[in-house]
């Protein structure tokens, strides 16, 4: 190659990293076989907190962001979009680092860059002596910018945690200035962590463990796989005693969609919520995409049987569906949850549920949620619903939203809708109990995504399908055009604000920070079983987050009574769709 004519100015780490890169987002790379000599266990007799580990699971995914969607069968996208093959082990001797071996031969590609540098040299560098490093590409710069201002926020000498009431912020994006954001690498704090329990969407493995000491810190990956032959490919593929998955039941159509971290550090446990998955365009390393985060810090308890307050219950009962080992579950305990007594743990579990166990999940246990909280109410409320996919959207999904952030337990509108479908054959058409003065939705339009930082090329997991959009049942007047306030980024967050209107509002006002996004996958729907005649919520994605009460009551009109808890991320009111015939929102598979 002509040097003259090398885009990596003759950097052979860039280069190595962008074919890596590009290997990456071939759906076509080769597979290797299941190791059975491999297994996946994890190891709990060094120290005795050391069981906080199981399976997980979630697809790996692209460096680049592709369409992968994950609402209302949106599986007109390639499933193999939402997991990327697992490539062959190298042979090269050396254990990879990585989940997977990318399908490339390392060894043979270092011995050829070597030689290609040793061929390079300049005839003045006969004693091998180093002259200054040629300037890396655009895009490894992005990458590399990111060790250079990470603060880790560990517990100072008094044993106090940095975040132990909870808090939430933005994720840091390369360019833009840092104010109430947050790094990657100061939530995995990497000279400290000894185990992680990880739950995504999508799975960048080699970023991923960049981020990771996998020498000091044992993992657990909360995946998805789409057979039992692929399960034992991604077992087979990491350090043995390192690295362990679990696979939650899936619904055929589903997703694995929920994102979560558990990190265990010497002294305390880090609950990590974001919105974004494992993947660096959502932790904004390539400069065109934000999230946001919930965390916070338990401490070791003191207390003999400890039992877990109601956030801990259900963070204990979404892990045990999820199919996490006992021992891990169980250690849950020995932390101090009593901080999260002014929180939920939000969950959707991807199953069908019947009996008591619909109440505690998707819409039905966000409802119980509010009224555990004391934040239950029968007074019209407002609420603003940022997301980054819109489903199969109708009347039915936005009055349950709207009647759970009431306190309902998801019987109001069932009870409405099974009652005028036995009436006729044909049934009424519901009537909305919200409008577009009480509940927004907030989604970017095909001109906010094409003038943003990235483009259209930034924009693969924001999604939504025109065949929904101009359905006559989709609440069209309902969305708005979402800009971050934060110019030129596209948003992956999914937060839904919600306070009360009129006379009401003093009342308490609360936010709900997740990886749910508006569609019926992520939120289930509540239908007549007919075996028993008893209601049963039919979910299929897994999904979790966290509600967020304000403190003490809120006086200040509009989004002004969160910004003392929350960054409100999106520029208000946002320009609703409904009064620009022309304005489209931005539709992928149109792109």
């Amino acid at each position: 190659m002509d040097h003259d004519e090398d885009p990596f100015d003759g950097d052979e780490e860039a280069a190595l990293r962008y074919a890596i890169a590009l290997s990456l987002q071939d759906p076509n790379a080769p597979k290797g076989p299941p190791n059975a000599q491999n297994p996946i266990e994890l190891d709990s007799d060094e120290n005795e907190d050391d069981d906080l580990e199981t399976s997980p699971r979630g697809p790996p995914t692209p460096k680049k962001p592709t369409h992968v969607c994950d609402d209302d069968r949106a599986a007109a996208v390639p499933v193999i979009s939402r997991s990327l093959p697992l490539p062959q082990p190298t042979n090269s001797g050396v254990e990879s680092s990585s989940f997977t071996a990318l399908g490339l031969d390392r060894k043979k590609m270092e011995e050829e860059r070597l030689a290609r540098v040793a061929k390079r040299k300049s005839p003045h560098d006969d004693k091998g002596i180093a002259g200054p490093r040629p300037q890396r590409a655009r895009l490894d710069n992005q990458y590399d910018a990111i060790h250079l201002a990470a603060t880790v926020h560990a517990p100072d000498a008094t044993g106090k945690l940095p975040y132990p009431k909870g808090i939430v912020k933005k994720t840091w994006v390369y360019g833009y200035p840092r104010q109430d954001d947050i790094k990657i690498e100061e939530i995995l704090q990497k000279d400290q962590l000894e185990l992680a329990v990880l739950s995504s969407f999508q799975w960048d493995d080699e970023w991923l463990l960049s981020k990771v000491d996998i020498k000091r810190t044992k993992m657990v990956c909360i995946a998805f796989a789409s057979n039992e032959g692929q399960k034992e490919e991604m077992r087979a593929n990491v350090p043995r005693d390192r690295i362990r998955f679990c696979f939650p039941p899936m619904m055929p159509a589903g997703s694995m969609h929920s994102k979560l971290q558990l990190l265990k550090f010497p002294n305390y446990l880090r609950l990590v919520i974001p919105t974004g998955n494992l993947v660096p365009y959502d932790w904004g390393e390539t400069g065109v995409m934000e999230n946001m985060v919930f965390l916070i810090d338990l401490p070791l308890t003191k207390q003999p049987g400890n039992q877990l307050n109601m956030f801990g219950q259900e963070l204990a009962y979404f892990l045990k569906a999820a199919g996490l080992d006992e021992s891990l579950i169980s250690s849950l305990s020995k932390y101090d949850f009593s901080e999260t007594d002014q929180y939920r743990f939000i969950h959707t579990i991807g199953q069908s549920h019947a009996g008591e166990e619909w109440k505690r999940t998707g819409y039905c246990g966000l409802g119980r949620a509010v009224k555990s909280l004391g934040l239950a109410t029968t007074s019209e409320i407002e609420l603003d619903f940022v997301v980054a996919s819109l489903g199969s959207v109708n009347s039915d999904l936005i009055s349950a939203i709207y009647n759970a952030a009431q306190g309902d337990d998801g019987l109001k509108e069932y009870e409405k809708r099974v009652a005028g479908s036995g009436k006729r054959k044909a049934a009424p058409k519901a009537e909305l109990s919200c409008d577009s003065s009480n509940f927004r939705i907030y989604f970017p339009s095909h001109e906010t995504v094409t003038k943003s930082r990235g483009g259209k090329n930034s924009a693969g997991t924001i999604c939504l399908q025109s065949k929904w959009w101009d359905s006559p049942t989709f609440p069209r007047k309902l969305v708005h055009d979402c800009k971050s306030v934060r110019a030129g980024l596209l948003m992956h967050t999914k937060i839904l604000f919600v306070r009360h209107l009129g006379e009401s509002t003093s009342q308490t006002a609360w936010a709900y920070l997740g990886s749910a996004n508006l569609s019926e996958s992520a939120w289930g729907r509540l239908v007549k079983d007919r075996a028993s005649g008893q209601p049963k919520l039919n979910c299929r994605n897994w999904e979790c987050g966290v509600l967020i009460p304000m403190e003490g009551k809120t006086v200040t009109s509009g989004l002004g009574a969160f910004e003392k808890k929350i960054p409100v991320p999106m520029v208000i009111p946002g320009e609703p769709y409904g009064k620009a015939s022309s304005k489209r929102p931005w539709l992928f598979l149109e792109a």
